[in-house]
């Protein structure tokens, strides 16, 4: 699976992205331009030590990322069976449990402040998922959106290759 960031731009958030990333063995695509330097103390800080590990990829820009990556198909279109590519947005009219993910799909979330731009939404509105949220609260942080929707994808994929059950440090579970 892999999590594509469109032009971040808080380097905390990525670095908190990248940590969980690491912790599913997910690919972290980042589409720049960034709104930070990639080895910002920040991004290193939010990531830890866990930063070497991870599965990073960067492209020029969005162009790049869909010449590089041709094979993609997008998410709620019937296709090949290739892997799809799904856009998390507020503007969305489906919710993100809505969907099937598959385990080679990719999630694209935007930059903070203005999200992915509506140009590449309105061409694939069936690829468009959203959080739910109370009221008229405009978004969540990225870093807490890109949880929420890889869990899922993970949850749908029987969590494949993670470890389900954890060990005390001091105690035993018996």
């Amino acid at each position: 699976m892999h999590i594509v960031l469109h032009e971040p731009e808080i380097p905390f958030n990525t670095g908190a992205i990248g940590r969980t990333c690491v912790a599913t063995d997910t690919a972290l695509d980042l589409i720049y331009p960034l709104g930070f330097i990639i080895n910002d103390k920040y991004v290193k800080r939010a990531g830890m030590d866990y930063w070497p590990r991870l599965k990073l990829q960067e492209y020029l820009d969005y162009d790049d990322f869909l010449h590089r990556n041709a094979g993609i198909e997008y998410g709620g279109e019937t296709g090949t069976g290739s892997p799809k590519l799904w856009f998390a947005t507020t503007k969305a009219r489906q919710c993100y449990t809505d969907v099937r993910y598959g385990q080679d799909d990719y999630i694209m979330f935007g930059k903070e402040s203005a999200g992915i731009p509506e140009e590449i939404l309105v061409a694939h509105p069936s690829s468009c998922v959203r959080i739910p949220m109370y009221g008229d609260i405009r978004s969540l942080n990225l870093s807490n959106s890109v949880a929420i929707v890889l869990f899922e994808a993970l949850r749908q994929n029987g969590f494949a290759g993670l470890k389900e059950e954890g060990n005390l440090h001091r105690l035993s579970w018996d």
